[in-house]
């Protein structure tokens, strides 16, 4: 695996804390102030960046362009995918405040661009590394237009197989950018955990010597840490201050004290993954002692005995000789009177 990627002043990859983003989205309702308060949660859970989105919703959508059917149950049919982009839209204006707010806070500010445009704005506001959306994997002209701003690119997958996968990657290499992150991710609104196939995120580090994490959409978290064990690098995952706020992904969100929890599990998860090596943890070495056992005398044992094999026993606790070095004594004569339970010495037989 190529060595950890820079985001700002963290470094994310193998051997690294999971890099997890708070995904404010469009949780904002095209309100500056909650998006402020999701920055303020994000922080408070310990997350390391929260992203929101960057769009004009003009060259986003057409106007016949229908809504998923997730944003149909969560916002209604009565507006267009458009008319509901509108109001979801932040201006530049409020994006360098929101930047500032969350320099003020102490998390990494991270927006997804869905234009070239929007791209551009992001790399005036100098932001550590550009996320790019499952919905645009097979947009090539905008992966090549953002991999060519020498920041790190962090790509959802959802939605594609690893032909499209592929060609995504090729065309940012191609355009110089080296240092990229592969999320696993399924583009739905809760997404079912039969559907989810972490899996793949093995698949893509091994085919693309890339650190690979996971963009969760289900509901809980119990997947997102199962993604930590298989290796993610980074989590990715929904957050709103009420998950029956109006808008379209409230509904596959964690509420504040649940992104605490996630995190809190994630720091856990990965503590307890280890370095790989098999040797005993310092605080179980005092266990060892009374656990383990020692060769103790079955029965009382004579002067000029041949010890035999029923004559020994292992028992607790483990500070004598072990059950392992038993072929050092058997058989051999005892030089002095052994009581039964006592601990066997080598220097009891010749």
């Amino acid at each position: 695996m190529r060595n950890p990627i820079r985001i700002g002043e963290l470094k994310v990859g193998r051997g690294q804390p999971v890099f997890v983003i708070a995904e404010g989205g469009v949780n904002h309702n095209g309100d500056r102030e909650i998006a402020k308060r999701l920055i303020e949660a994000a922080a408070e859970a310990g997350a390391q960046a929260v992203k929101f989105q960057t769009f004009r919703a003009e060259a986003l959508a057409t106007q016949e362009a229908p809504k998923a059917q997730y944003q149909i149950i969560s916002t209604g049919s009565a507006q267009s995918q458009l008319e509901m982009l509108r109001q979801l839209e932040l201006s530049g204006e409020a994006h360098r405040d929101l930047q500032a707010y969350c320099r003020e806070r102490r998390v990494t500010f991270l927006s997804t661009p869905f234009d070239e445009e929007s791209a551009d704005l992001l790399e005036e506001l100098d932001v550590p590394a550009f996320k790019i959306s499952s919905g645009d994997v097979t947009n090539l002209p905008l992966l090549d237009h953002v991999a060519r701003k020498g920041k790190p690119v962090i790509l959802s997958t959802g939605m594609s197989d690893m032909d499209e996968v592929t060609k995504a990657v090729e065309t940012i290499r191609a355009a110089g950018c080296e240092d990229l992150i592969l999320l696993q991710c399924v583009t739905n609104y809760p997404a079912e955990p039969r559907d989810v196939n972490l899996r793949a995120m093995q698949t893509m580090a091994e085919a693309f010597n890339v650190p690979v994490g996971y963009s969760d959409h289900t509901t809980g978290i119990d997947i997102a840490l199962a993604a930590v064990a298989l290796g993610a690098c980074v989590i990715e995952k929904h957050l709103t201050l009420d998950r029956n706020l109006p808008g379209p992904d409230h509904r596959a969100s964690l509420e504040p004290s649940e992104l605490r929890g996630l995190v809190s599990g994630i720091r856990r998860v990965e503590a307890a993954l280890g370095d790989g090596r098999k040797v005993p943890a310092d605080s179980e070495l005092g266990t060892a002692l009374v656990a383990r056992r020692s060769l103790v005398a079955a029965e009382n044992i004579s002067v000029g005995t041949k010890l035999l094999r029923e004559m020994i026993a292992a028992k607790r606790p483990g500070t004598g000789l072990p059950p392992a070095k038993l072929n050092l004594i058997l058989g051999h004569t005892a030089l002095v009177d052994i009581t039964a339970g006592s601990m066997l010495t080598t220097e009891m037989f010749d």
